[in-house]
């Protein structure tokens, strides 16, 4: 698939995130990079930034925080489009959830993991 495809994927997914919700999202820039991390190679998404949960008055003036969803490693997982659909839908509400200062192990409660 190719990396502008995989980028629409990725705007549809945060497309379907529910408006109540979107309307919370402060100060997120969202990527698409090919690999991840050399140190992680079956990464396939991260939230980089300080949680909602964790944002204090002195939160300010401050670079906006990161999700970045890794393409080839999402497509070295998946055997057709639909599981690419699938699991990009799941990264992306993943991360997102992490910037609601929602952990691993709840997430993975959820189905989320």
């Amino acid at each position: 698939m190719s990396r502008a495809d995989f980028e629409v994927l990725v705007s549809e997914a945060l497309d379907e995130v529910p408006p109540e919700l979107a309307a919370l999202i402060d100060n997120v820039a969202i990527f698409v990079e090919d690999e991840p991390p050399a140190g992680d190679p079956a990464l396939l998404g991260i939230y980089e930034g300080i949680p909602l949960t964790e944002r204090g008055h002195y939160y300010g003036g401050v670079l906006p925080d990161r999700i970045t969803i890794y393409r080839n490693s999402t497509l070295a997982i998946c055997d057709s489009v639909d599981d690419v659909v699938d699991e990009v839908n799941i990264t992306v509400v993943h991360e997102i959830a992490h910037h609601f200062g929602i952990d691993d192990a709840r997430l993975h409660e959820l189905g989320y993991g």
